[in-house]
C-alpha cells in the first residue's frame, strides 16, 4: 500500500505538471486492459479506477513477495542477495513494460519518470520494512545505518538551504518561486523559453521531488566517502573533489537544458546557492566526524 501510494502521488504531480491530471494511469489502463495504444486516449473516471485497482493489487502481490524474503532473511541470511535481485528486479520490470509497450506509452510515461516513480516507492516499503525488521537492518547494514541517517539529514539540510536562498531571491525579485518553476518546467515540460512560463504549485512540487532526491543521494555519497576517511584521512581530498563535482555539474545540466535558462536565472544565484549548500553540508559533516578532523590537522599539519 504505502509503496503503491508513493508511485500514484508522483504520477499526479508528474501529469500535474504537464497540464493533464491522472493521463498516466488512464494511458496505461486503455494500453493494458483495453489494448487501446492511442497516446490521446480521453481521460476518464472508469479508465483511472481500473488502473489504480490493477496498481494496488501489484503492488501488495510485490509487498508480499519482498515481505517473505524478508522474514526468511531473518533467519537464513544466505537469503540476503536473493532479495536485493528480488528489489532491482522491480525497478527493472516496470522500465522494459513500459518499452514493451511501445511508443505510444513511453513518448508520454518516460523511463526516468518510472524510475523516480519506482524508487520513492522502494525508498518507503524499505523504510516501513527496516522499521518493522530493526534487528534484521542492523545486520544487513551494521555501521553503515549510521551513514545512511548521516548522509539523509546531510541531503536534506543541503535542500532545504538552496530552496530558502532562492525562495528569498525570487521573493525579493519580485518573482517568488520562479526558480523552481523554471527548472521545473524545463525538466518536467520540456520548457526552453523563460517568457513562456507558468509558475503553477504541480511544478514547484515536481521539481521539489526531484530537487531533494538529487540532494539526498549526494549526500548519501558523501557521507560514504567520509566514513572511509575515518579510516585513511588522506581520502578526504575525494570528498573535496566530489562537492567540486557538485557544483560544475549543476551547471552543466542546467547549461545543457538551455543556455537562455542560466541568463534568466543568473550564473551567480547559482553559484551562491550551491556554496551555501555545500557549507551546510560540511558543516554538518565536520561536527559529525570531529575525530576525522583532528587526524586531518595532524597528518596534514
Amino acid at each position: 500500500m504505502l509503496g503503491a501510494t508513493a508511485v500514484a502521488l508522483w504520477f499526479l504531480v508528474f501529469d500535474g505538471t504537464r497540464g493533464r491530471p491522472f493521463h498516466t494511469p488512464a494511458l496505461l489502463a486503455a494500453v493494458v486492459l483495453h489494448g487501446n495504444f492511442d497516446p490521446r486516449v480521453p481521460v476518464t473516471w472508469s479508465l483511472v479506477v481500473e488502473y489504480t485497482m490493477l496498481h494496488y493489487a501489484a503492488f501488495i502481490a510485490f509487498g508480499l513477495g519482498a515481505a517473505f524474503l524478508i522474514v526468511a532473511a531473518e533467519h537464513e541470511t544466505g537469503l540476503v542477495p536473493a532479495l536485493i535481485v528480488f528489489l532491482v528486479s522491480f525497478e527493472i520490470f516496470f522500465i522494459a513494460l513500459v518499452m514493451v509497450f511501445g511508443p505510444a506509452v513511453s513518448t508520454s510515461v518516460t523511463w526516468w519518470s518510472v524510475l523516480v516513480g519506482n524508487l520513492l516507492a522502494s525508498g518507503a516499503m524499505l523504510a516501513y520494512f527496516f522499521f518493522r525488521h530493526r534487528a534484521l537492518g542492523r545486520s544487513l547494514l551494521g555501521p553503515w545505518t549510521r551513514v545512511l541517517r548521516e548522509g539523509v539529514v546531510a541531503g536534506v539540510i543541503g535542500a532545504a538551504v538552496v530552496a530558502v536562498w532562492f525562495l528569498a531571491y525570487d521573493t525579493a525579485a519580485g518573482r517568488p518561486l520562479y526558480t523552481p518553476a523554471l527548472l521545473g518546467a524545463a525538466l518536467l515540460q520540456g520548457l526552453r523559453d523563460p517568457r513562456a512560463l507558468h509558475v503553477t504549485t504541480n511544478v514547484v512540487v515536481g521539481y521539489s521531488v526531484l530537487h531533494g532526491a538529487a540532494f539526498v543521494a549526494f549526500g548519501v555519497l558523501a557521507a560514504v566517502l567520509l566514513a572511509v576517511t575515518e579510516r585513511e584521512p588522506l581520502l578526504v581530498l575525494a570528498v573535496f573533489v566530489l562537492f567540486t563535482c557538485f557544483e560544475v555539474f549543476f551547471f552543466g545540466l542546467v547549461m545543457a537544458l538551455d543556455e537562455v535558462l542560466v541568463e534568466s536565472l543568473g550564473w551567480w544565484t547559482i553559484f551562491v546557492g550551491n556554496i551555501l549548500a555545500t557549507i551546510a553540508m560540511l558543516g554538518y559533516f565536520l561536527g559529525r566526524h570531529r575525530g576525522l578532523r583532528e587526524r586531518v590537522a595532524e597528518q596534514w599539519g
